[in-house]
């Protein structure tokens, strides 16, 4: 056994980068129990115990500090340590190091994994291994950054996934949370249409239970960030730049356009109403200043006792320039020309079966013109992916500058995505469209029924898909121009009698629907 000067005293110094076990070859316990039964074998006086859990790659660990300060006040002349990356892997801490070596303040260092003495050979070889730690560090970090750009080159999303996909341990990818896409998707269809607030859309995810990790409801701000995240749509944001990635689009690139537009054009959020919204609500616009037409829940109290609850719409008269004059109406007598109005754009019954049949017959002629659309897209493609492949070539021998770079690429890259879905979207059409159409002529033939019911919700979505935002109230009297296909089948019912049905039916521009490129 060795023997040790009893006036050399030693700080035992234990150190691990992370606070994850896992993480961490040799935990704080392992390197402890090691050091003392290495300091009882070598018989070391260890006067006090550091623990630090800090990585060392760069200076500022307060507890080494704290060793090194009390060091240089005299309470101990040598460290013990299981090797010499634990006390440094920078130039700073390892230049400490050597520096008390060479004042004498630090007598001795004592490793179980590494041979020391403190000469100029023994410090030259100390400041070796330091320099190798400080290498392994800068190589790690270097590896780690070349790894992550050739899964960004690969498509694979370098990072967390966020809301509605998970990171898949097995296969090292992003795949959709199908629980959790199906809410988020949701939450961008709910704000597309444009009367909801970012507050709206975090009660919408609450409800389906996206909390913060808290525990809590999404902040708005929060919110903003998922409705403005291209990962949703098959693209993600790497280093400043955009980039394609493998993982599934749980968005319609049309989807999410409209939001940013949403997004970028509401300067403030709505207002609560003073009075809780009626049935009819949002349904009407003002026929004489085009403000919206809103609803009163009001309670009388006659002198005799009696009590009258009643409901009544009327103008919201917020146009400042305008003094509106519209008086109020009843719902009754506003439910009796909504009814009235819905019955006129019923469809017969033998027309429904005349249509449906002739669905089934034509929903192929659209072919056609959708093959060629696709075949002029995938040439389109291939030459965005050329114009790609020449923009990086010129961007590697620096003949374009990184911004300009980033900015043709960003640019190409949405192009080419909306090209790819529309060209997705029209495929899906050809064959499609037979079941909208079957639902309206559903709808339409339904219309007699709900008109009669005294369902008012009813009533109001079967207005909306009518009449869209044409309904205008003017001294209590409702009008309105409905909306295709309902305005063309209005048209239809006036030539009864005048031309043959089957001009009536199917008119000279086809019968199928026509795709807009």
């Amino acid at each position: 056994m060795n023997n040790i000067i009893p006036s050399q005293k030693f700080f035992l110094y234990a150190r691990k980068s992370t606070d994850v076990e896992d993480k961490q070859v040799r935990s704080i316990e392992d390197q402890i129990a090691e050091l003392r039964a290495f300091a009882k074998q070598e018989n070391l006086n260890v006067v006090d115990i550091f623990i630090e859990k800090q990585s060392a790659k760069i200076p500022g660990r307060p507890i080494f500090n704290e060793m090194l300060n009390k060091i240089e006040n005299g309470e101990a002349n040598g460290i013990l340590a299981w090797h010499a990356d634990r006390l440094a892997r920078n130039s700073v801490d390892g230049g400490k190091i050597i520096y008390l070596l060479d004042c004498g303040r630090i007598q001795t260092l004592k490793f179980p994994t590494l041979w020391f003495e403190n000469t100029p050979q023994g410090k030259f070889m100390l400041n070796i291994v330091f320099g190798q730690s400080k290498y392994y560090v800068d190589s790690l970090s270097e590896n780690t950054k070349r790894g992550l750009r050739q899964k960004v080159k690969r498509g694979e999303y370098p990072g967390p996934a966020p809301i509605g996909y998970i990171n898949d341990s097995r296969t090292k990818s992003v795949v959709a949370d199908r629980k959790k896409a199906k809410v988020i998707r949701g939450a961008f269809e709910l704000y597309a249409k444009g009367n909801s607030r970012l507050e709206d859309i975090s009660d919408f995810l609450a409800q389906r239970g996206i909390l913060s990790r808290g525990g809590k409801k999404i902040h708005k701000t929060r919110a903003t960030f998922i409705l403005s995240n291209p990962f949703y749509t098959g693209l993600f944001r790497y280093s400043k730049e955009l980039h394609e990635g493998k993982h599934e689009p749980i968005i319609a690139k049309k989807i999410f356009d409209k939001v940013q537009e949403v997004l970028k054009q509401r300067g403030r959020p709505h207002h609560k109403t003073k009075y809780k919204p009626q049935d009819y609500c949002g349904l009407l616009k003002c026929g004489t200043c085009g403000m919206s037409i809103t609803g009163e829940y009001r309670v009388k109290k006659q002198k005799n006792g009696n009590i009258h609850d009643y409901i009544y719409y009327h103008c919201t008269k917020k146009n400042k320039s305008v003094k509106c004059p519209e008086p109020c109406i009843r719902q009754e007598e506003l439910d009796r020309q909504i009814s009235s109005l819905l019955q006129k754009f019923s469809l017969r019954a033998d027309w429904a079966e005349k249509l449906l049949q002739m669905a089934e017959v034509n929903k192929n002629k659209s072919a056609q013109s959708v093959s060629a659309f696709v075949s002029e897209s995938q040439n389109t493609i291939r030459i965005i992916n050329e114009k790609l492949q020449r923009l990086l070539d010129g961007y590697l021998e620096q003949d374009i500058e990184r911004e300009i770079y980033r900015e043709k690429k960003q640019k190409l890259l949405l192009e080419k995505k909306s090209l790819e879905e529309k060209m997705a979207r029209i495929e899906q059409k050809q064959n499609d469209w037979l079941e909208p159409m079957k639902e309206w002529i559903k709808v339409a033939s339904n219309l007699v029924k709900i008109a009669r019911d005294s369902n008012l919700l009813e009533k109001k979505v079967a207005a909306k898909e009518i009449f869209g935002s044409n309904l205008r109230l003017a001294s209590r009297a409702l009008r309105g121009e409905p909306v295709f296909p309902f305005a063309a089948a209005h048209r239809a019912v006036g030539l009864v009698g005048k031309i043959p049905e089957s001009l009536i039916l199917v008119p000279p521009t086809g019968f199928e629907p026509v795709f807009l490129r």
